[in-house]
């Protein structure tokens, strides 16, 4: 980075400013280069701003670590108002064959409040860039470069751009999916239609945004339909040709009449939904139009959520349409369908009819991260952040979560979290792996948000992956050999990798959330295993039990008579022993001995208060308990069979799902 001094550049500008706004530009010549500028922007309403472009300086560029030109505008009205950012797509607009830094932004009002009003902004709509405010009233010749720095790191060091939950509407914070942008939005125009699939949280609806906003700068337009709201999946086909009408009308804010919803019966729909889209595309000057798909799996066959779709034959005239149209008018409109994978377009056919897009869409699923695109996105986020992540973490982050980008985002968001607050701070080996022993005990949530779409509609690649992770490679194996599409779409989502026989994991802490959460249906347990499983099972039942029948018991009868129960049944010298102690203690293991045929016994001799727990079969309740009784580990030191394994699972499973429905 070559270094940069304060000042202004010669080819300046700045016949426009007023005389205060002059004295603000020779105050800030002392910290920062001014290299463009200065120039007027028009708004709506005739609004006027000004702006120029300047680089940081000194200490302040190798602290924020900003090589790039920053915008900043002057706002001479006396209230600052958010669509002041506006002013900064007309100023990346005309420069944008330049290297200007657009997530950051500097903004100079002469609102006193325009600090509180930027925090307030940027609280309502995270995904803003950063903008760094300034009143004309700070910048005066008693400011400093501590305080300008101090500023920046406020707004910089506050906030954590690496949590994103929900899809990214703006292109501030979205990296690494232009090249397959821009190779879907090319189909479009060559009128080819596409098919783009990845698991949940692989960034789908924000590759959408991206298409769309590549769309509008091209003036092309485009339509997006969202498949999981109920306005449309609980719509018949008919209906929903006529919801996709209304959408292209209204996102492309059209006038135009249209056909009536009546008029979009079973008979007439195909027809009425030709004459409506020419129509449209004639107000789009003949523009080909971009019909988006996301969600598909809920408009599929056997999946939707709504019986005319999963049962019926609506997907088969919906397309049928589509496609017919495509066919007739080869530059009316192309769609792009968005989903977890492309089974939709793989049925050859559907209740014995021809599936109208069965092989005539090329299928591209979303690709992983490279290292290269991984530490472009977390050197330039973490930079703002006051975060250097180097370059063997970045490649770590990479293969630990199989190039992932929300995982990785959510893996670095942990890292700000528990990072040192004085920043600038190198990111090193250390650091990360402190913060992977964090995140490991929270990542949970993100795994069941990612797999749930597999678990809902896509059982058998689910059990797949079940399988796997429980090293039972020859059920892998048996599903793998029913269809060749299973293992493509594993493959396809990125989350295994490998050839023939010889499939791993690439991402290693979903194999761990599902090895973890399907631990007790392990087939082909070693000795060792199997004595783990009963001992966990069999101690975390007996903890629930406890606290079950002293609750039971407190309720029904009182801490007098409950202490009775409980002491008869203990009865001879740990009676005499434990009498004194009050029922809570009773149950305490590091107070009292209490085993788990006394909790048999307890539930038995007070079976009417929990029979509505574990049915209404006494007898099958108490071969359960005993059953989990005489296979304990230490009453049984010649092993545990798999046929005795097997008859503790069935056993202890049915008591455990008494207790979880309690």
């Amino acid at each position: 980075m070559s270094e940069v001094f304060a000042g202004k550049n010669s080819s300046v500008n700045t016949h426009i400013l007023s005389d205060e706004e002059l004295r603000i530009l020779k105050v800030l010549e002392k910290h920062w280069y001014i290299t463009n500028g200065v120039h007027e922007v028009r708004l709506e309403g005739n609004a006027k701003y000004k702006y120029f472009l300047m680089k940081l300086a000194g200490d302040s560029q190798r602290l924020f670590n900003l090589e790039c030109e920053i915008a900043v505008i002057m706002n001479d009205y006396p209230n600052f108002e958010p669509r002041t950012l506006n002013v900064l797509d007309k100023v990346y607009e005309r420069y944008h064959n330049l290297r200007i830094e657009k997530i950051v932004a500097v903004v100079i009002s002469k609102d006193p409040d325009v600090k509180k009003k930027a925090q307030d902004m940027l609280r309502r709509d995270p995904e803003n860039q950063v903008i760094i405010p300034f009143s004309y009233d700070e910048l005066n010749e008693s400011i400093d470069s501590i305080k300008i720095t101090g500023r920046f790191r406020e707004f910089f060091y506050n906030r954590d751009l690496f949590n994103f939950q929900s899809p990214l509407k703006k292109e501030f914070y979205f990296f690494g999916r232009n090249e397959l942008i821009h190779s879907l939005v090319d189909r479009h125009e060559n009128n080819e239609s596409s098919g783009l699939f990845g698991l949940r949280k692989t960034g789908k609806t924000s590759i959408i945004f991206g298409i769309q906003r590549v769309l509008q700068r091209r003036g092309m337009p485009s339509v997006f339909i969202d498949c999981q709201n109920p306005a449309f999946h609980q719509k018949q086909w008919y209906k929903a040709l006529k919801y996709v009408i209304d959408q292209i009308k209204e996102q492309n804010r059209l006038q135009a009449l249209i056909k009536t919803d009546e008029q979009y019966t079973e008979s007439d729909a195909s027809s009425c939904f030709e004459k409506d889209i020419v129509l449209l595309h004639k107000k789009l000057n003949k523009q080909n139009i971009l019909l988006i798909f996301d969600e598909i799996e809920h408009i599929s066959p056997d999946i939707s959520p709504s019986n005319h779709w999963r049962s019926g034959l609506d997907f088969v005239y919906f397309w049928q349409t589509l496609r017919s149209l495509t066919q007739k008018h080869t530059s009316l409109f192309t769609y792009l369908i968005v989903g977890t994978n492309p089974r939709c377009t793989e049925m050859a056919r559907i209740q014995d009819i021809d599936n109208p897009i069965f092989n005539q869409i090329p299928c591209q699923y979303i690709p992983a991260f490279s290292v290269e695109q991984t530490a472009d996105m977390v050197k330039t986020l973490g930079y703002i952040m006051g975060l250097k992540f180097d370059d063997i973490v970045c490649a770590k982050l990479t293969e630990d979560f199989g190039g992932h980008p929300f995982l990785i985002r959510s893996v670095c968001s942990e890292i700000n979290r528990i990072a040192n607050k004085s920043r600038p701070l190198t990111i090193d080996k250390g650091y990360y792996s402190n913060a992977l022993r964090s995140y490991r005990k929270k990542y949970t949530t993100y795994i069941e948000m990612i797999l749930n779409v597999l678990q809902q509609y896509y059982h058998d690649e689910y059990d797949m992956l079940r399988y796997l992770a429980l090293d039972d490679t020859e059920r892998f194996e048996q599903f793998a050999a029913l269809s060749n599409e299973y293992t493509d779409h594993l493959l396809g989502y990125n989350v295994i990798g490998g050839e023939q026989g010889t499939y791993t994991f690439k991402i290693e802490i979903i194999r761990e959330y599902l090895k973890n959460k399907y631990r007790f249906q392990k087939q082909k347990q070693t000795e060792e295993e199997r004595r783990l499983e009963i001992q966990e099972r069999r101690s975390s039942l007996e903890i629930i039990l406890r606290t079950m029948i002293r609750q039971i018991l407190l309720a029904k009868y009182g801490e007098l008579e409950a202490r009775k129960i409980i002491l008869d049944i203990f009865g001879g010298n740990r009676k005499e022993k434990f009498q004194v102690l009050p029922l809570k203690e009773l149950f305490n293991p590091n107070k009292s001995i209490i085993y788990w045929e006394d909790l048999r016994k307890i539930i038995e001799k007070e079976w009417p208060q929990f029979e509505h727990i574990f049915g209404k079969d006494k007898q099958r309740f108490s071969l359960a308990m005993q059953t989990i009784n005489d296979l304990r580990c230490d009453a049984h030191a010649k092993g545990v069979s798999e046929e005795e394994m097997a008859l503790f699972r069935s056993q202890i499973k049915r008591l455990e799902e008494y207790c979880e429905a309690y």
